[in-house]
């Protein structure tokens, strides 16, 4: 079933994701405060608007891709109102707190729409591909009627719970994403230090105990996966700013249950200064660079 959406947010992960909804034959109508952003989705056939109102009073499903929670709920309190259309299906597939998910999905459903979170894993390179991994909280009802839309985007929909849950299956993905590339990033460190090459540590991790998918798909040194950011100069698929938002997402939630979440809280912190120092708008991966520094 093909659909009319609107989408509001149309950057490195949105605009991908809105053109795949194209692709797939739904009409899309779309919305960004950049004009280049506007100007690439325009591109991919994706239909611009002159206002992120204007995306929603058409459309029977609104996604929105935005940075975070507080654009999110100020994002639905300006357009839940412009919805034409009663039922309107809500999809953020942000990456926010669980609470403010929760707070959006609430806007929606009390103004007689529908509502679900559903944040995104997989990356730029994901979402070019329409490989992404999409983590839903709502009813299943909800679930149901949004399924089909976001199989356009990505190659696995879970549904994981009530609204909220969807980002609190995110916060803790990448909260074993982050500790995993500070682990891979100091083992490479380490092997360095002790005259292993990148290569020889790299053939046997990837093919042993310490194979991840932070070491396989995403090495943190030049050479090995000859598609990491490494070989980029680190330019992002998943920048450190963003990994340093969602640790620190988790180590709040955390925080609200007691969960300690040792290594989850000082991989935040390690991040965080990372991002802080520069790196922000690199990969996440170029954390290594700072870790080898350390270990010189």
């Amino acid at each position: 079933m093909t659909r009319t959406v609107g989408f509001v947010g149309l950057g490195n992960m949105g605009g991908p994701m809105a053109a795949n909804l194209v692709k797939a034959g739904h009409r899309v109508l779309g919305y960004d405060l950049s004009e280049q952003a506007r100007d690439r989705a325009a591109g991919h056939g994706v239909t611009v608007t002159g206002s992120a109102a204007e995306a929603v009073a058409e459309a029977d499903a609104v996604l929105t891709m935005l940075p975070t929670g507080r654009h999110v709920i100020d994002a639905y309190r300006a357009l839940v109102p412009a919805a034409a259309r009663p039922g309107t299906l809500f999809v953020d597939c942000s990456t926010i707190a669980v609470g403010d998910a929760r707070t959006a999905a609430d806007l929606a459903r009390a103004a007689g729409h529908r509502a679900v979170d559903a944040p995104v894993s997989g990356g730029v390179a994901g979402a070019e591909a329409a490989g992404l991994t999409l983590m839903v909280g709502g009813t299943e009802a909800e679930f149901a009627d949004a399924g089909p839309l976001l199989a356009g985007v990505g190659r696995k929909v879970v549904h994981c719970g009530p609204s909220g849950a969807g980002q609190a299956a995110k916060i803790c993905n990448n909260m074993i994403l982050g500790i995993s590339m500070i682990a891979v990033s100091e083992a490479f460190a380490l092997g360095e230090s002790l005259g292993l090459s990148h290569q020889s540590l790299y053939d046997v991790a990837s093919t042993a105990s310490g194979q991840c998918w932070a070491l396989t798909a995403n090495c943190p040194v030049p050479g090995p996966v000859p598609g990491s950011p490494a070989n980029r100069d680190y330019r992002a698929g998943f920048a450190a700013a963003l990994m340093a938002k969602d640790l620190g997402l988790a180590a709040d939630a955390a925080a609200s249950t007691d969960v300690p979440v040792e290594l989850g809280r000082r991989a935040a912190e390690l991040f965080a200064a990372f991002a802080e120092g520069g790196g922000g708008g690199l990969d996440f991966s170029a954390i290594y660079t700072t870790l080898r520094e350390e270990t010189a």
